[in-house]
């Protein structure tokens, strides 16, 4: 048996590329249960046992009593579904039955968990002895929190969910928003007290960069209450693991439901929103909900979900609320079923902090360009929007995928912290403020770029009446060879008997 590691750098790559080998002929979306199943079943077990080898210390006889982990917010692992049972049996032909029975005993002993946790590890697909391979891997690494390291398991489960996310293509919309998106939201809107609402949640990233964020500024996560939702019965499971292996506390609802004919959480006045809903949502149910009291701007498209979840969120944001949105650019001045008519009573109800719009290649979902809505029921700056045009930002980290680094996220979070205190500078290309009125003069069009212009070329110290000069030069050049071009071509073409 490989000697116990505890390093923390490259580990999730190490998990996911030794995980990946479990794959065989299952498809990426069924294969990411098994692996983040397995990363769960570790964690809690880790969780129990560090908890177990406290009370055992302690001398008292309560290792075996459940209220003892209870109230420190530790799940109760069975003795059969303990990682070590998991472990002796890690190359028995059995294993997969094995780790099937503890979730399942898992489930009965702790009623958040109830019908959540996968139980797909006995099916034939599944290579038992790479899963025993893997498991071995998952036993010599300690996975629980120990003094002030971060959650390795924590990081290893984000980690494998991008990955997921990049296999699977258009279908990871549903469950994953890329971290520098997410992490760029949380810059701006500063999540520090109070209640944080996600309306289509997916696997819970905005939650977990809520509490990074609130770590990071040593602030405290019991300062908030956090509150989400999702339609997908599968993905809703996976955000209450990832949730529960990040330590946080959530009242994602009973069960999944749509946000929209289904609202479980129907008297929240959120402090904080953030959100990554589906992009131009076409059926989502508008026929029946015609007088929805959510409707306050004007009923929303029937083909188009954009502004319904605008307002769904608005509807849900306290007194003093703030809330970020990401949508597709089509949301900043789209005119048709009433949009643009919405937009505008949003804007003149001086809703709107501000607006953001960011480059292409950011998801592995889609090659469209989106935007963030950034929208306070209090604005400090009353009669103001601030306009950001971050397109040409972040770098491309393989072909296909751009991402946000963290000084391009600081300069983002930085413009909204100066904008609200009046002290931002306005930078020609990047950044400018617009009142209302100015709004008001463009038809209640948000794209940024109408209000930012366009940057200034650098100055490269080279005299204009020397570049034009050469320019010239460049262009008698171009002339001549264009001459002798068609001179060539009417030759060649005079030999086959064309004349012109």
């Amino acid at each position: 048996m490989a000697k116990k590691n505890t390093a923390e750098i490259g580990f999730e790559k190490q998990i996911w590329e030794a995980a990946d080998v479990l794959r065989g002929n299952m498809d990426a979306s069924e294969y990411k249960h098994v692996v983040l199943g397995l990363i769960f079943l570790k964690y809690i077990s880790d969780k129990f046992e560090e908890r177990y080898d406290e009370l055992i210390k302690e001398g008292d006889g309560f290792e075996e009593d459940k209220d003892e982990y209870a109230s420190e917010n530790v799940f109760w692992v069975p003795k059969d579904a303990r990682w070590n049972e998991i472990a002796k049996n890690a190359h028995n032909e059995e294993i997969g039955v094995k780790i099937d029975e503890a979730m399942r005993d898992i489930e009965k002993e702790n009623h958040l968990l109830k019908d959540i946790l996968p139980k797909t590890f006995s099916r034939p697909e599944l290579n038992k002895q790479v899963l025993g391979e893997v498991v071995d891997l998952f036993t010599n690494i300690q996975m629980a929190d120990h003094g002030d390291k971060k959650d390795i398991l924590g990081r290893t489960y984000e980690y494998c969910l991008s990955k997921f996310a990049e296999n699977e293509g258009k279908k990871a919309g549903e469950f994953y928003t890329p971290a520098s998106i997410v992490k760029t939201l949380i810059e701006i809107i500063k999540p520090f007290n109070g209640r944080v609402y996600d309306p289509c949640c997916g696997s819970g990233g905005m939650f977990v960069q809520s509490k990074n964020f609130i770590e990071n500024h040593q602030g405290n996560i019991k300062n908030i209450s956090i509150y989400g939702q999702d339609s997908n019965p599968t993905t809703w499971k996976m955000a209450k693991m990832n949730l529960a292996i990040r330590g946080i506390e959530a009242d994602l609802g009973g069960h999944h439901g749509d946000t929209f004919l289904n609202d479980l959480h129907k008297t929240l006045k959120a402090d904080f929103i953030l959100a990554n809903p589906p992009f131009n949502l076409k059926k989502w149910g508008q026929e029946k909900l015609q007088d929805d009291v959510r409707w306050k701007y004007g009923i929303p498209p029937r083909g188009n979900a954009n502004y319904a979840w605008i307002q769904h969120m608005i509807h849900h944001l306290a007194p003093n609320g703030k809330l970020g949105i990401v949508l597709a650019n089509g949301s900043l001045s789209s005119t048709t079923s009433g949009e643009g008519k919405i937009r505008e009573n949003i804007i003149k109800n001086d809703l709107i902090e501000g607006i953001v719009a960011l480059p292409t290649q950011l998801f592995y979902t889609t090659g469209i360009p989106v935007c963030l809505w950034i929208i306070n029921r209090n604005k400090k700056q009353k009669g103001k929007t601030l306009f950001i045009d971050a397109r040409e930002m972040g770098i491309m980290v393989s072909r296909k995928l751009r991402e946000l680094n963290d000084e391009d996220i600081g300069l983002i979070g930085q413009a909204f912290e100066d904008f609200e205190n009046d002290k931002l500078e306005e930078e020609k290309g990047f950044s400018a403020i617009a009142t209302t009125e100015k709004i008001a003069k463009h038809d209640y069009i948000l794209t940024p770029g109408r209000y930012v212009g366009f940057k200034d070329p650098e100055d490269d110290g080279i005299p204009f009446e020397e570049k034009m000069s050469e320019l010239a030069n460049e262009l008698d050049e171009l002339f001549k060879k264009s001459n002798e071009l068609e001179k060539d071509i009417r030759k060649s073409l005079g030999e086959i008997g064309f004349e012109f």
